[in-house]
């Protein structure tokens, strides 16, 4: 990896970090009437889960689907394992969303 994306991947985290930490210390802080407390600290979880799933199996598919076309241009009777290794990297994405159901 270039040093220049390096930085930039370690900025894009803390960043993220920050903004989760900073959502659950509102959601310890905000309480209803009632005690209990408000329910859009799980749905931003989710959706903060469900987002870098979708951005981790993106940058993974860029490498793998330009190693997949190399493949398949060298030997064209590899499809099947090339079609399997570019799928692979969206059972990301399924597991990310996950927490929206549960």
């Amino acid at each position: 990896m270039k040093k220049k994306s390096m930085k930039l991947s370690l900025r894009l985290l803390l960043v993220l970090m920050s903004i989760t930490m900073i959502a659950q210390s509102v959601l310890a802080v905000n309480t209803t009437d009632a005690g209990e407390y408000d329910d859009w600290g799980k749905y931003m979880g989710a959706g903060i889960a469900l987002g870098l799933a979708a951005i981790g199996a993106g940058v993974s598919q860029a490498s793998i689907g330009s190693a997949a076309v190399g493949m398949l241009a060298e030997d064209g009777s590899k499809f099947g394992p090339a079609l399997i290794f570019t799928a692979l990297p969206e059972s990301i994405v399924i597991l990310g969303a996950l927490p929206l159901f549960l």
